[in-house]
């Protein structure tokens, strides 16, 4: 029993401690911009300073991982435009039975779609391909743990490795995308 009573004692002493606690910002942002009248965090104070450092689009500019992602979103549109057609005009068999048009046209508009958003610099495309390079990555890590033989993990691995360095690119760009204001052009 004196032991639990010593550390709640100890507790409560922390506690007021951490009360009395001097506020560490600053800047003098305390509170503001979040709805409190509490000290921002330090994790705050540098995603300001983030931002702050993010220069804004000019009018028709795009981030260079944005162009790249928009052409492998092409890229991918278009084997899937050709599947859909290779599949309406063949008679071509994929694991004994024929394939399914609809999917592959559809998928490959919505990949249209992104590359066109992307071609323009619009947010939610980049999302999009975020959402798309976040499931390929999940696909290749779990089939580098299916490989047979060296060539497949070779592949898997180049994929996986692609796909992660894109990611992480295009998180920058799309934090410029994201900024209101665009500089006019020079």
């Amino acid at each position: 029993m004196g032991s639990r009573e010593r550390k709640r004692g100890e507790r409560r002493k922390r506690k007021q401690r951490a009360g009395r606690r001097p506020q560490t910002d600053t800047a003098g942002l305390a509170g503001e911009g979040n709805g409190s009248a509490g000290p921002v965090s330090r994790s705050e104070l540098k995603d300001r300073e983030a931002r702050e450092a993010l220069e804004p689009l000019r009018t028709g500019e795009r981030p260079g991982a944005v162009t790249v992602g928009a052409a492998v979103s092409s890229f991918m549109a278009l084997v899937f435009w050709a599947s859909a057609v290779v599949s309406v005009v063949t008679d071509v068999e994929v694991g004994g039975s024929e394939p399914s048009t609809a999917p592959l046209v559809l998928f490959a508009a919505v990949l249209t779609l992104m590359a066109y958003g992307m071609w323009l610099a619009r947010y939610w495309a980049v999302l999009g391909f975020q959402a798309l390079l976040a499931l390929l990555m999940l696909s290749a890590a779990v089939g580098l743990v299916q490989v047979t033989t060296l060539l497949q993990a070779i592949g898997t691995g180049l994929v996986l490795g692609g796909s992660a360095t894109l990611f992480y690119f295009m998180v920058k760009a799309m934090a410029r995308i994201q900024m209101p204001q665009r500089l006019p052009p020079d």
